[in-house]
This record gives structure tokens, C-alpha cells and sequence, in this order.
């Protein structure tokens, strides 16, 4: 790779990473200075002798993987990557995946990689890092900068707590390439080689130190904000396989709801975290993860809008508010929540406020459309609301006296959605104008999710009302002609949902 040069001072070219890494010199002969690999303090063995030493080199078979075929997002990945390079031509743009953070001492959390790198290369491994190379035709070379196989030379892969035989065999450098569709380097000279390149230079903050670090005295963090937000914008937007891979993640959280009522006999005997661990074994065999926290809030519980300890009781006669999502193994998340009678009928007051919930919902999902503007949706759900509490004779109106002092928003909290994609509120940096201000156009997708919450300790209202909450979600694509219900497979009504869960439940 190399960068642009002058026309007029061919001579005054600037280094590059490419020109400090010297990828033409074969990856055997660049000598490196090695740490010793650390051993853990009360290890029961005290050293390896020479003799295992020596074994521990030889023996193994070659497990090379010549027939790869690239990641199914690969063709999409690169025109991500070339349209961040049409945005800024001539810079260098680093992105990294992030590191491993410790839970407890020598035990780590699961990795998840920054979106911004996931998004733009398909690959998910900690200590990645894209790097975009400016050329001389204007564009970018593109390098991914990843671990390569665990080191058998020099007892790595067996002695280091992060080699192949404690936590499993990653892919050589070259299985990434074919995998990725771009060229791969070792990760580990990047941080040197970036100290020395020149040029402007911009990177994603926070995920890896490291880098950040080489790069201390070439970026400003208004530079790098404006990587950041484009990234986030490019992702309003999405692609044939983001709407295939959110509507998997949508079906599969499907199939956790009839989990979690199939199994409500079982929550009441124990607790919400029945419900919890319910719907987690649907999100990890089906898809990577949960999209974020799941909130198993029943009774009182449902009025805290995100109620994640769910360690409380699941009794019957109450509501159980159920607000999950399965990740896909891509990181495109669903955002689905369904409030459940957990005896499986609605009583009357219960119906009543569900019911009104479910009107604003229907207001909301109908004002999504292209062309339309992003608050339209929050606008419409807000104004049922405010007009159900005014009938209720709990709050003074008239409405439009509600809504313009927002005097709703004691019982309704918080706003009606949100973009959802590979975060659950995705594209959260980009800017207002794009976002909360913008203009609906189709491949967009958000969530609508009115809900209301009378709090336990509100004596502004009847007593009856105090400690129920409801809020239900759906995940709404916007399509050339309105809109599409990514979880319509969920029933919605309240007559739907007394019927589907006595079904369930047998």
C-alpha cells in the first residue's frame, strides 16, 4: 500500500503503515523482540523442562483450511468500506475491534467487538484492526490487522493463557483473507508502525488503548468524532442482508416468548430469573447472544423501564412485562416487548390500560412511513396516550394542553422508539438532523414501544392503578410503500394474546 503523492514533489512522499510494516519481507525473517511468556503465580507446575519444551514443538498436524469460501457479507462489507473512503479521500482511518476486558483476575468477559469494525469487515476476533490506506487513485487500500495463529516455536500456544489450547484455534492469516475479502497483517507491529507513519489519520476511540496510543500526537478528537458519527449515519440505512439478518434475530425471539410461557408455571415457583434464563438458552443456541440486558419484570417490577436484576416473584393474577432480544451470530439484534397476564387473562383494569397501550401502539406503527418524519410515530402513540388519561380523569386537559407541557410523560416516560440494528439503539451518534429530526426512508428500522407506568408509591392516581406497567414493542421496517412488522409473528391484541398463551400453555 502506499499513499498519495504529490503530483508536483514526487520525491516528498510521507511513510506509510504499509512502508513501516515491510510486508514484502517474509513474515519468518522479521526478528521481533519477544516477552516472556507469564505464568500463572500459584500454577502447580514450576517450569516446563527442555525436554517437554522440546516435544510440545512437533507432532501436530497441519490444520490449515484451504477451502474457504468468503463470510456471506462480504460484497456488502466492501461497499460499506467504499463508501466510508469516498467520505474522506487522502486520510488514513484506523478502526479497531477492541481488546479483552477482565471480569475477575484472570477471567475475562466475552468479547464483543466495536460495532464500527464489525460493521465494515464481518470479522469479530479481539485486537483487530482495519486500517484504510489512502492510495494514488484517490481511494483506499483496506488491511486487516489480526493475531495470526498461535506461536508453537515458542510454547505460546500452549503456555499463554490466550493460546490455541486454552481458548481455541483461530484463523491463520491467510484463511482470513479468503474469509474477509481483505488483505491481512500481524496485528502485533501495528501500533509501532502507526507511531512512525505520517499523514492525516483518523480512528474510532475507545475500544483498544493501544492504538490509541500510537496515534496520540496525529488526531483530535473532533477529526475522530466525524468518523465516528459517519459511521454511525452509514447504518440508518440498511442493506438486503441487515433486513434478512434482523428478521432471523426477530423470529428467533419470537420462539423465546412461547419459551418463557410455556414455562410460567415454573417462573411463579421460583422467580423472574426463571424467565431470564428461559429466553437466554433460545438466544445462545439460536444466535450469538442477548441483544442487551433482558427485562423479566413482573408485577410492580414492570414500571422500572429497565428492570434488569430480575430477581423478583412471578405471581399469578399480575402482569409479567417481557422486554427481549436475540443477537444473531452477525450482532443484528431484535428489540421485541410483550406485557403478559401471567395467569393468562387479562383483568379489567388490566384490559383497560393494555388496551390503550395497544391504540397508541397502532397510532404509531401507522405513521411510519417513507417520507415521513422520525417523530411522527412518537408524536402519534403520545397523543392516544394523553387523550386515554385525560378520559381516565388523570391528568387535567385538554390534550393539547397534556401535550404541549408534557404532562403525560409522569405515566408514558419515555420516547417511542429508536433505530435497532447491530446496537439495540443503533446510530446513536449520529446527528440530530439525520436521526430525531430525519426524514424516514425505506430500509430504515426502529422500534415503537408505547407503554404506560403507574408507579407503586403514585397517589396522584387510584390505588388500583398503583404498580402496573405495559409497554408492548415491535421492530417496524420502513419499505418503499409504508411498512413492514418484523414481529407481527407475536400477537399484539389482548384477545390475541389470551388465546395465544392458553394455547401454550396446553
Amino acid at each position: 500500500m502506499e499513499a498519495v503523492q504529490s503530483r508536483t514533489e514526487p520525491s516528498n512522499r510521507r511513510q506509510t503503515v504499509s512502508d513501516a510494516l515491510n510486508p514484502e519481507t517474509p513474515e519468518e525473517l522479521v526478528e521481533t523482540e519477544e516477552e516472556p511468556i507469564k505464568q500463572r503465580k500459584n500454577g502447580l507446575y514450576p517450569g516446563v523442562s527442555d525436554e517437554l519444551a522440546e516435544s510440545m514443538k512437533s507432532g501436530w498436524a497441519d490444520t490449515e483450511l484451504h477451502d474457504l469460501e468468503p463470510i456471506e457479507q462480504a460484497t456488502h462489507t466492501a461497499a460499506r468500506r467504499a463508501a466510508l473512503s469516498a467520505r474522506f479521500p487522502g486520510e488514513r482511518l484506523v478502526v479497531p475491534a477492541g481488546n479483552l476486558k477482565t471480569r475477575s483476575n484472570d477471567t475475562e468477559y466475552a468479547f464483543r467487538s466495536s460495532v464500527e469494525y464489525a460493521y465494515l469487515t464481518g470479522n469479530q476476533t479481539e485486537d483487530g484492526v482495519l486500517v484504510m490506506e489512502p492510495n494514488r487513485t484517490g481511494g483506499h487500500d483496506a488491511t486487516i490487522y489480526l493475531l495470526p495463529r498461535s506461536n508453537r516455536e515458542n510454547g505460546e500456544f500452549w503456555l499463554d493463557g490466550q493460546g490455541e489450547l486454552w481458548v481455541g484455534r483461530r484463523h491463520s492469516l491467510t484463511e482470513a483473507e479468503k474469509l474477509y475479502g481483505i488483505p491481512a497483517s500481524d496485528v502485533r507491529e501495528l501500533a509501532g508502525a502507526l507511531r512512525e507513519a505520517t499523514g492525516p489519520v483518523r480512528v474510532v476511540r475507545g475500544f483498544d488503548a493501544g492504538i490509541e496510543a500510537a496515534l496520540t500526537d496525529k488526531v483530535t478528537a473532533e477529526r475522530d468524532e466525524e468518523l465516528r458519527v459517519f459511521l454511525s449515519e452509514a447504518r440508518l440505512v440498511k442493506d438486503e442482508f441487515e433486513v434478512r439478518e434482523l428478521q432471523k434475530a426477530v423470529d428467533s425471539t419470537v420462539r423465546g416468548f412461547e419459551d418463557v410461557v410455556k414455562v410460567l408455571d415454573k417462573a411463579e415457583a421460583t422467580s423472574e430469573r426463571y424467565i431470564e434464563g428461559t429466553f437466554f438458552l433460545r438466544a445462545r443456541v439460536e444466535g450469538n447472544d442477548i441483544g442487551y440486558g433482558s427485562i423479566c419484570a413482573a408485577g410492580p417490577h414492570a414500571t422500572t423501564l429497565h428492570w434488569v436484576r430480575n430477581d423478583g416473584a412471578v405471581r399469578s393474577g399480575e402482569l409479567l412485562l417481557l422486554d427481549a432480544g436475540v443477537e444473531t451470530h452477525t450482532y443484528y439484534t431484535a428489540d421485541v416487548t410483550r406485557t403478559l397476564p401471567i395467569n393468562g387473562r387479562f383483568d379489567a383494569l388490566q384490559k383497560k390500560i393494555y388496551d390503550a397501550v395497544y391504540e397508541a401502539q397502532e397510532a404509531g406503527i401507522a405513521a411510519v412511513k417513507p417520507g415521513g418524519k422520525f417523530r411522527d410515530f412518537h408524536d402519534a402513540a403520545q397523543r392516544v396516550l394523553a387523550e386515554k388519561l385525560v378520559e381516565w380523569g388523570l391528568v387535567e386537559g385538554p390534550v393539547e394542553r397534556v401535550l404541549e407541557l408534557g404532562l403525560q410523560r409522569r405515566w408514558t416516560l419515555h420516547g417511542t422508539g429508536h433505530m435497532l440494528g447491530m446496537d439495540v439503539h443503533d446510530c446513536a451518534a449520529a446527528r440530530t438532523e439525520t436521526y430525531v429530526d430525519g426524514t424516514l426512508e425505506p430500509g430504515m428500522c426502529l422500534t415503537v414501544e408505547p407503554g404506560l407506568y403507574f408507579q407503586a408509591d403514585d397517589v396522584t392516581v387510584p390505588e388500583e392503578y398503583r404498580g402496573i406497567g405495559v409497554r408492548i414493542e415491535d421492530d417496524i421496517l420502513v419499505t418503499e410503500d409504508g411498512n413492514r412488522n418484523l414481529s407481527a409473528a407475536l400477537p399484539r391484541r389482548s384477545d390475541e394474546v389470551e388465546l395465544w398463551m392458553a394455547k401454550l400453555k396446553g
